[in-house]
């Protein structure tokens, strides 16, 4: 199962489940919230580590680096990376579908 099936999976397992939910949501105020947050996700039948996230992240930013006008040097300023934790926070807490 790759990472975003796992995160999809938990995304929907944590909206039927208020104590999930919560927990997840309450990782956003630990001291390495990423670490809680997987530790969490792995407890509940969703193996993944720190690293699984943040690569996810920068593999999506790199995609669409390259997709933009031949990628590389030409390609435009993107001020931003994908932050899989903080868009899966949002998608939890319903800021996002």
């Amino acid at each position: 199962m790759e990472i975003t099936e796992k995160l999809d999976g938990l995304l929907e397992k944590a909206k039927a489940d208020a104590s999930l939910k919560e927990k997840l949501l309450d990782t956003r105020n630990s001291s390495n919230p990423v670490a809680a947050f997987c530790e969490i996700a792995s407890d509940n039948g969703f193996p993944m580590s720190v690293m699984d996230i943040i690569n996810q992240g920068e593999e999506f930013y790199a995609e669409i680096k390259r997709s933009t006008n031949g990628g590389g040097e030409n390609s435009p300023d993107l001020d931003f990376q994908n932050d899989e934790y903080s868009i899966f926070m949002m998608r939890l807490s319903g800021s996002l579908s």
